[in-house]
């Protein structure tokens, strides 16, 4: 997710403060990984410096005086054009899972007690989100969904590679 254009879409719903930009991010991208005050105020800078948004008059409240900021045309056709533009599928066939695993192998040690290991691991962050799904708002559920379905793929390799552990073995100890 591109900070940038989660904030400028949020802008293009509603003109909004840093603060308030900041907790609707949170609130519904920032699943454990809430965004930092400074970057967002830093990201609004340098949206504003490209003509993307621009800042209203400064607003007295509780706290320090509060700026306004307000997406541009500009800023509205770069989500548009953000928005038309389908995900990239994972361009690579590495990962870490798949690296231990031949490393692991490589050098004579016990894959296979790893890929269990790995396994636990992914049963235990389904019991997780499988609790978040049964009790969490709509937002939470889905993104629940989409890491139960990652973690389905993965834990299907998982059983795949188990399976075929000697004789990928043999090809990388060669």
């Amino acid at each position: 997710m591109t900070v940038p254009l989660a904030l400028l879409g949020l802008l293009e719903r509603e003109p909004s403060h840093g603060y308030d930009l900041k907790h609707n991010y949170d609130t519904y991208f920032g699943r454990g990984k809430p965004l930092p005050f400074g970057q967002v105020y830093a990201t609004l800078g340098r949206l504003a410096r490209d003509g993307k948004v621009v800042v209203g008059e400064a607003e007295p409240g509780a706290g320090p005086d509060r700026k306004r900021y307000v997406i541009t045309e500009l800023g509205v056709t770069e989500v548009e054009s953000w928005l038309a533009e389908p995900v990239e599928a994972e361009p690579h066939l590495q990962t870490v899972l798949f690296t231990k695993v031949v490393l692991a192998l490589m050098l004579n040690r016990d894959a296979e007690a790893y890929l269990d290991a790995q396994r636990a691991a992914h049963l235990q962050r389904m019991r997780e989100l499988t609790e978040i799904k049964r009790t969490g708002p709509l937002v939470d559920r889905l993104l629940a969904d989409h890491g139960l379905f990652h973690l389905e793929a993965d834990l299907r390799w998982i059983d795949l590679t188990c399976a075929r552990l000697g004789a990928l073995a043999e090809e990388v100890r060669t």
